[in-house]
């Protein structure tokens, strides 16, 4: 903003800010529901009130202008969000003064430029305007020293490789589109091995006297923090503005009333303002106003993220603080939709498992690595070392066992791996603890190339059905081992869901009347359900002869014999309505640097993510909803590559939706990704290391 006015910005400077201005960023992208548009105000650290106050209104207007679409954000200096720091991938620079002061944003080839810059940051980079002196200096961070026709970067002796990547990414782009490309670029890494760099900055610096400072630590919010999510009621009455509690997590989306405003404080971390359709116009423009009160009432730091959120129109963000969310008119899971009533009866269609090869976008989408046609060996746990399991029982899992399925195939003609831990429910936690250990001799054995999954009783991904070919059946307490401890119970009753060899498994529930359910076939006898399959009938006889060499005799639904109900200790009622296949909608998957280094669980995420985000030194953490990876860097340090999983929990543990924490958690190794990994990135290069 000049003079209260808006005036653009040349595209050249995109990504550097005056501190003693405000600016407005527009940034529209499209989607597969249409175009997301989001309306950013920044507020620089030495702006005047006059100036925010006239961004806020400019917002607002453009906001009325674009129908109430965009999500609506107020970003604060050094604490912009991570949606608004995804725009500028090299990195932010802040500078001195301001567009009044006479400063003016740099034309290309300018040199005569003589200042230093702080470069913070490994996945999001910022680069602030400081003093010329050694002072400004630390150990753990870059700082680029600018002279116009040369840029020198120094790398502080406590910095990461990925650090002094994105501070040379960052110096590059100030080459190209501030200076032409007409600079020169010095890199010091060790000062004993660059004296004569060392001789510039000490002509402009001066000699250093005395010691470094030690690194600054980065004050950012953990992962308990912004698991505290509360809802409140905002309204006003005879003139006071009125905040009322409505609820805290798990929050559902229907305590959303179309007619309100809605405030909802994610721990102090970000808040987010929510406006109904049917709100009162006064409402939604008093909305930032209202936020910025919130903010105050409460104590928070000013510079507090905001996000003003149109009912309708809600951030992917926003959606995922709730425990489930569900679009209007959606089509769900896959298949075709046919609506009965107020219920969609959901076909699902087949899918070509050659396809995925082609495209990992499927792979990804469909959770499978391949099409299931490779190799398996199975080991129990006993006596907490691996047992081999007999080939003629593989698929039968015991809830008191807990098993390891190594399963081999070829890709590129190289043998990949993917190792399952399978915990039975019943199991002691001593095996379970060895079963983990006896996982990790078994990946060394085979190059420590292996894809982890652990896999909990009854959670079990696509894939681990589609190995055993419609031949997966769990018992719920038990043991496969030679000397059994209990006997097994006279009567069993087998859950079998599934229409082929890729999606079939038969579950033991207990044995009454009331765990039965018409969309299903159980095996007692062979009992089928009104709204099952002829594919479902078909692979439950198939199951049915694992289970029992005994012949079955088949019921239907509404015809069953006096002792098919004595059986089960009497009839009781049970599900009968057609089953809704509840998916979360429209999950986007997240990416998110995980660090526990401090002793606090912190996340970083990244925004609109690529292959280029995965570092070498890192582990990182991708969210699919139904599956939670964790892809391990070669050169990530062993603390953070130890505590991964424990990171994984911690994090399905703080969610704000509530999430299941049986959520099958993948662990991935830099150079071995699986096709239902590297699926969810737009061209990956399996290539790049």
């Amino acid at each position: 903003l000049q003079s209260m006015k808006m005036v653009p910005v040349p595209e050249k400077a995109y990504g550097t800010f005056f501190e003693g201005d405000c600016y407005i960023i527009l940034h529209s992208k499209r989607t597969s529901r249409g175009t997301a548009v989001d309306l950013h105000y920044w507020i620089g650290k030495d702006s005047s009130q006059d100036e925010q106050g006239a961004a806020a209104l400019y917002v607002t207007q453009m906001d009325n202008a674009l129908g109430g679409n965009p999500v609506q954000h107020r970003e604060v200096q050094g604490h912009e969000s991570e949606t608004f720091q995804s725009y500028f991938r090299n990195g932010i620079i802040y500078k001195k003064g301001g567009v009044a002061s006479g400063f003016k944003h740099v034309e290309t080839n300018m040199y005569n430029i003589k200042r230093l810059l702080h470069v913070k940051g490994k996945k999001h980079v910022s680069a602030t305007e400081v003093a010329l002196s050694w002072d400004s200096f630390n150990k753990g961070d870059v700082f680029l020293l600018d002279l116009g026709k040369v840029l020198i970067q120094w790398n502080g002796p406590n910095c990461s490789i990925a650090e002094k990547s994105r501070g040379l990414a960052l110096a590059r782009s100030i080459r190209d589109s501030e200076r032409g490309g007409r600079a020169q670029i010095g890199i010091i890494d060790n000062e004993k091995d660059s004296p004569d760099l060392m001789q510039i900055m000490k002509m402009v610096l001066g000699e250093r006297h005395g010691e470094l400072r030690d690194a600054i630590p980065d004050t950012k919010a953990d992962e308990l923090q912004k698991a505290n999510v509360r809802l409140y009621h905002v309204y006003e009455k005879d003139n006071d503005l009125v905040v009322q509690e409505v609820a805290t997590r798990p929050l559902t989306q229907d305590l959303l009333q179309h007619e309100d405003c809605y405030i909802l404080d994610q721990g102090g971390f970000k808040i987010y303002v929510w406006r109904g359709k049917a709100s009162s116009l006064e409402e939604k423009k008093a909305a930032f106003t209202r936020a910025v009160g919130f903010i105050q009432a409460k104590g928070y730091p000013s510079s507090t993220n905001i996000e003003v959120i149109n009912d309708g129109a809600e951030s992917a963000m926003f959606k995922q603080l709730f425990q489930r969310w569900t679009e209007k008119d959606e089509t769900q899971g896959l298949g075709k939709v046919y609506t009965t009533g107020k219920i969609a009866k959901v076909e699902q269609v087949k899918f070509d498992t050659t396809q995925l090869h082609a495209r990992p976008e499927l792979a990804a989408e469909q959770r499978m690595v391949d099409d299931a046609s490779g190799e398996i060996e199975v080991w129990r746990i006993e006596d907490l070392q691996m047992q081999p399991v007999n080939p003629k029982t593989y698929g039968q899992f015991y809830g008191g066992d807990c098993y390891l399925v190594l399963y081999t195939y070829l890709r590129s003609g190289r043998p990949h791996y993917v190792l399952y831990m399978w915990q039975g429910r019943h199991a002691s936690v001593d095996e379970a603890t060895a079963c983990a250990l006896n996982a990790i001799e078994l990946d060394k054995k085979h190059g420590d190339e292996a894809v982890q999954v652990r896999v909990t009783m009854g959670k079990e991904p696509a894939h681990f059905l589609a190995i055993f070919k419609g031949k997966l059946v769990i018992y719920e307490g038990g043991t496969s081992r030679a000397q059994k401890s209990t006997p097994e119970p006279a009567i069993r009753l087998f859950q079998v869901r599934g229409t082929d060899e890729v999606n079939t498994k038969a579950t033991e529930v207990p044995a009454r009347a009331s765990s039965l359910n018409s969309n299903d076939v159980f095996l007692l006898y062979l009992w089928c359900g009104k709204g099952c399959s002829g594919d479902e009938r078909e692979m439950a006889k198939m199951v049915a002869d694992i289970v029992s060499k005994r012949d079955k005799r088949t019921i239907l639904e509404g015809q069953e014999p006096a002792e098919f109900w004595e059986a089960l200790g009497g009839k009781a009622p049970y599900a009968s309505e057609k089953r809704f296949q509840e998916q979360i909608t429209h999950y986007q998957p997240r990416l998110f640097e995980c660090s526990n280094q401090t002793g606090r669980f912190i996340m970083t995420e990244v925004v609109g993510f690529c292959q280029e985000d995965l570092d070498e030194d890192d582990v990182m953490l991708l969210d699919t909803w139904e599956e939670i990876f964790l892809w391990v860097g070669k050169a990530s340090n062993t603390y953070e590559r130890n505590e991964a999983i424990a990171s994984a929990k911690e994090y399905l543990k703080t969610h704000p939706a509530g999430r299941d924490l049986a959520t099958p958690i993948i662990l991935v190794k830099q150079g071995y990704e699986p096709l239902n990994f590297t699926g969810w990135f737009n061209a990956w290069d399996p290539y790049k290391w």
